[in-house]
């Protein structure tokens, strides 16, 4: 590989780790980045702080890939050595927030969409930047699919240590509440509202659901967060408890919450329904060339923007997911240099 196009992916992800980019405050970095892609000719679509550019004569006859990460971080936790917005290079590593998560992947795939173009395929190419993937806001990927051309297939950009995750663990997140009656609580008075929760709280925590993902496993439930009473001498008239439901593909989320409605007594609301579980055919000519390289497929436990997609996708990128989110986040340059190869034997001359 030529080694400016490595060179030139480090300097642009430490120009990136530079400017802060919490979800939903991503305008500077949504500029940088556009700015440095029309700088080296290519035309850029924007919507929001979404960045998108199409390979050169596209054909919509043609199957789409779409290239996908995102631009936002985190907010940095306690504990950094290192100053969080600048990138430092030791040893071979460069820290900085949102360097693993998913800077590394911004760059790689750039790079890549950059020489796919340069060489004759049989699909088109979209490269997409997108925002607000750490809170899955209506704001990122979700409101810009519909603006673009059908997509085939897709790579989404995650630290993955560049092992193709075939599926992903969907999310969903229940409110659950319990009314009683308020009383004293030196007297016989009251309905403890508190006491109405734990039969359901029990039922969360043992029921398995029947279906087991071999890539997957389980759908896993847990209850989260307890709130109830105001104080010690008075009986609560509500309390409420919070599950966190992660999903596998054998299950949409409207299924799952038909199913424990039925079970508990308790009042529940889904606060969405849209970050499904996902997958992709391990048939599919992509997941097949993966593993001919050697790649092994594997199912995903955490969250991403394939959740938000209707198409098939594999999700892939430098890095480790362990670093994600923790602090003196970072990715070995060594990391970005294998990517680009791996994308590029993976995608230049595939059929999708």
């Amino acid at each position: 590989m030529d080694e400016h196009i490595l060179s030139e992916a480090v300097g642009l992800l430490k120009q990136l780790i530079i400017i802060p980019s919490v979800s939903r405050e991503e305008e500077a970095v949504a500029d940088a980045l556009q700015n440095f892609i029309e700088g080296v000719g290519i035309l850029t679509y924007r919507s929001g702080n979404n960045v998108w550019c199409l390979s050169p004569g596209f054909d919509p006859k043609r199957p789409t890939l779409l290239l996908n990460s995102h631009i936002d971080t985190v907010k940095p936790v306690a504990g950094w050595k290192h100053h969080p917005h600048t990138p430092v290079v030791e040893e071979g590593r460069i820290y900085g927030l949102g360097s693993n998560d998913a800077g590394a992947s911004v760059v790689s795939l750039l790079q890549v969409f950059r020489q796919l173009c340069l060489r004759p395929q049989t699909y088109n190419i979209i490269y997409l930047a997108s925002c607000e993937e750490e809170v899955s806001g209506k704001g990122g990927i979700e409101s810009v699919l519909p603006m673009l051309p059908p997509i085939t297939v897709a790579i989404v950009g995650e630290p993955t240590e560049m092992q193709p995750a075939v599926a992903e663990k969907g999310l969903m997140v229940l409110d659950v509440t319990a009314y009683g009656r308020a009383g004293h609580a030196a007297r016989e008075e009251g309905d403890n509202a508190i006491y109405k929760v734990l039969d359901d709280i029990v039922w969360f925590r043992d029921y398995r659901f029947e279906k087991v993902s071999p890539l997957l496993g389980p759908v896993k439930m847990s209850v989260t967060q307890v709130n109830a009473g105001t104080q010690h001498n008075v009986v609560p008239d509500r309390c409420s408890f919070v599950v966190d439901i992660r999903s596998n593909e054998l299950y949409s989320n409207e299924e799952l919450f038909k199913e424990i409605t039925k079970h508990i007594r308790c009042e529940a609301k889904a606060r969405s329904f849209r970050l499904n579980s996902s997958s992709i055919h391990l048939d599919h000519p992509l997941v097949t060339r993966a593993v001919e390289m050697g790649l092994k497929p594997f199912g995903s436990p955490t969250l991403s923007d394939q959740a938000l997609m209707k198409f098939p996708s594999l999700k892939m990128g430098p890095g480790k997911s362990s670093r994600s989110h923790t602090a003196d986040e970072y990715i070995l340059i060594d990391e970005i240099e294998d990517a680009i190869k791996i994308y590029l034997e993976l995608l230049d001359g595939a059929e999708l």
